[in-house]
């Protein structure tokens, strides 16, 4: 899944890394080497380096991310978590705080995954009891008698990317696959050859149950000892997920009572957990929390997070963001450049609207219409924003900043594209008057600023671009173009849109430079010229 934001301060030149967890030294390489960045590898605790000056922190799961911590980093820009669990992070306060918390969901999928098969066969066959016992010394066939995986029913609670790596492993095993996933639907399930079922009817028919779903209020204590007994007598649990989503006094207690045969648990609600209770079981197989430690994952979460860092640093999107919408990513690499188009016309319309907004729409039209536009949406706002108020903003907290303004934003889809693969309309509104400014974006030339109000035009954003409305007489360009040689000003490119011979017009200049108060106050002089205004994107 992909997230879009916009690029980070674009006149700061470098940016300071604080790496607050032991990382793999391969895995922060991108960062480690890139001349964009410096980098302090420190405890957020323990560092001698000003926090208000970090703009980046890399951690793993030792490293709590607080409100408090965040008021003592006003510049940070984005959290990189090198794993997938984020429990350790306060995501409203990051998302209040403008901060782009990023995980590395990727990285360590084929090492939980096998981690939890290993776990079940072992569970299966009694394999740690028996290794145990042969190095007491012992020849106990009988004990540790086992059952085979072929023919069994494995249920999946969350059917996301490690899931369903452990179903094609479960099936190539010979096992029937149930899953229950609130966002699986029949395709997918099809696609990977499993039963997509109630939670219910995975208490009910599985043989073996593993949990795969991130820790929230909903999955917490999940398993309790309710839904426990509802499964199958003899079931063996799993949990290679998040300590939390089972409630592990109820599981002793059904063990204990020889409801449930067996547990592998590999994670637990409160680490390290030394001496607990169900690692004394003879029927329970513990692992310290090693799901994800093998050297690949640790590099490939490592390496992960510090390239999604850097480029968010460097202006470009932030894949994993966790506290925006997201986008898949064939959908990603066909509309992202939709998410610099809108910005470019919120920061646009910003500049070329003054007064108080009380309304913004945005209709879309096209191929881009059928697609999810909520980060379009932020992404025109935060553009919008970043002209009007002093604080940091982008895509994390730009829906916030309107709320806490009255800004009202609304969303349109139109059959009408005017004759545009992708077209987008916003349409500001003010107290006493409206803004309407169309654009589009095609691979062959770009994103184009196709309409101001009523006058229709085709002009390239560009950095530096005055707005000019005058009367449309002959001699008028020549005149603004004398004017600004006059003052040392080069003209890149320009466009000309009118109604009608000899009425209004406007001109959309970029130009190599930006304009100071005193070129705009020359262009009093020109009888023409009804008003200037810069655009800076």
């Amino acid at each position: 899944m992909v997230q879009l934001q916009q690029p980070v301060r674009p006149d700061q030149d470098t940016f300071t890394v604080l790496v607050s967890d032991h990382m793999s030294e391969d895995g922060l390489k991108p960062i480690l080497e890139s001349s964009l960045v410096s980098v302090i590898r420190e405890s957020v605790d323990d560092t001698t380096f000003p926090l208000e000056q970090v703009d980046a922190l890399l951690i793993r799961s030792a490293t709590t991310v607080t409100e408090e911590l965040l008021q003592k980093m006003p510049n940070l820009k984005i959290i990189g978590r090198a794993g997938v669990g984020v429990d350790n992070v306060d995501l409203p306060a990051a998302t209040a705080h403008g901060v782009v918390v990023v995980n590395a969901p990727d990285g360590n999928t084929i090492s939980t995954a096998e981690h939890t098969f290993a776990m079940l066969a072992s569970l299966a066959r009694n394999i740690p009891q028996a290794n145990q016992s042969m190095r007491e010394g012992k020849w106990d066939r009988k004990s540790y008698q086992g059952a085979e995986l072929y023919g069994k029913t494995l249920g999946i609670v969350g059917f996301g990317r490690i899931g369903s790596e452990l179903a094609s492993r479960a099936r190539a095993f010979k096992m029937n696959v149930v899953a229950f996933d609130p966002f699986l639907t029949q395709q997918r399930a099809d696609k990977h050859h499993v039963d997509a079922v109630s939670f219910e009817k995975v208490l009910e028919q599985s043989d073996f149950i593993t949990v795969h779903t991130p820790l929230t209020k909903e999955t917490k204590g999940l398993l309790n000892k309710e839904n426990l007994l509802k499964t199958k007598k003899g079931v063996f649990i799993l949990n290679c997920a998040r300590g939390g989503i089972i409630d592990e006094e109820a599981l002793y207690e059904v063990i204990v009572e020889g409801h449930v045969r067996g547990a592998a648990i590999d994670v637990f609600a409160e680490e390290p957990a030394k001496n607990h209770p169900l690692s004394s079981l003879q029927q329970v197989i513990t692992t310290p929390h090693i799901a994800a430690s093998t050297s690949e994952a640790q590099k490939n979460v490592a390496e992960q997070v510090s390239k999604e860092v850097l480029d968010y640093l460097s202006g470009n999107p932030a894949p994993h963001a966790l506290n925006l919408p997201y986008l898949d990513q064939d959908v990603y690499e066909k509309f992202s450049p939709f998410t610099k188009l809108t910005r470019t016309l919120g920061e646009t319309a910003s500049q070329l609207f003054r007064e108080p907004v009380k309304h913004i729409e945005i209709t879309y039209a096209g191929e881009i219409s059928h697609q999810e536009t909520g980060l379009f949406n932020r992404s025109l706002l935060a553009g919008f924003f970043r002209h009007r108020i002093d604080g940091y903003v982008n895509e994390v907290n730009a829906t916030l900043i309107a709320k806490e303004r009255d800004v009202k934003l609304s969303e349109r889809h139109d059959s009408e594209s005017h004759g545009y693969a992708n077209f987008v309309k916003v349409i500001i509104h003010g107290e006493s008057r409206t803004l309407t400014i169309h654009g589009t974006h095609s691979q062959e030339f770009g994103s184009r600023i196709t309409q101001i109000n009523e006058f229709q035009l085709d002009f390239k954003p560009a950095k530096h671009t005055l707005f000019v409305q005058h009367n449309d007489r002959p001699g008028v360009i020549g005149k603004v173009g004398q004017l600004l040689g006059t003052h040392d000003v080069n003209i890149a490119t320009m466009q000309v849109g009118r109604k009608q011979e000899g009425g209004d017009a406007i001109m959309l200049l970029s130009t190599d430079k930006e304009c100071q108060d005193s070129v705009l106050t020359a262009f009093t002089s020109i009888d023409e010229i009804a008003s200037v205004k810069t655009i800076e994107l």
